[in-house]
């Protein structure tokens, strides 16, 4: 960058540190990845009306779903395809006043940890004011192995 009024090179500032990843990010997305970790479709049920806005919104390259019974039927659907799941952080999540940055990996065929890894992604995260999700953005990282968007449109 240059310095118009003395006509010299100043350095370029360096990134900013990623400072707003902290343990409280993680403590307020806990109940987010309880319902996706929920062990029977009722607990599922019990943290949506929870977790979730009744009109909160999930975007992804499946689609977009609105509301959270929409929400419960995909976990549903997407656990009697794919058997015991289990979604995970890989990084503390980022907030930023009403929105949070979360990267999860997502792993099959096991409990806990002990799984295969099938995805990962990064979900943004807008919450309202009473700390209910109100909107989820999906990116996928690393897609699942023969996974085509093209299906999906």
């Amino acid at each position: 960058m240059t310095d118009t009024t003395t006509a010299q090179s100043t350095p370029a500032a360096s990134p900013t540190p990623r400072v707003d990843a902290t343990p409280e990010g993680a403590a307020r997305l806990d109940p987010y990845l309880r319902f996706w970790n929920a062990a029977t479709s009722g607990e599922a049920d019990r943290l949506a009306q929870q977790v979730f806005t009744s009109g909160v919104e999930y975007r992804a390259h499946i689609g977009v779903l609105q509301g959270a019974q929409a929400l419960l039927d995909f976990r549903e659907q997407f656990l009697s395809h794919m058997g015991d799941i289990a979604l995970r952080m890989r990084e503390q999540p980022q907030l930023h006043h009403d929105s949070a940055r979360l990267e999860w990996e997502l792993l099959t065929g096991g409990a806990g940890d002990a799984g295969t890894s099938f995805a990962t992604g990064t979900d943004v995260i807008r919450f309202e004011e009473d700390g209910r999700i109100s909107t989820v953005t999906v990116f996928l990282d690393r897609a699942p192995e023969g996974f085509g968007t093209a299906a999906h449109d």
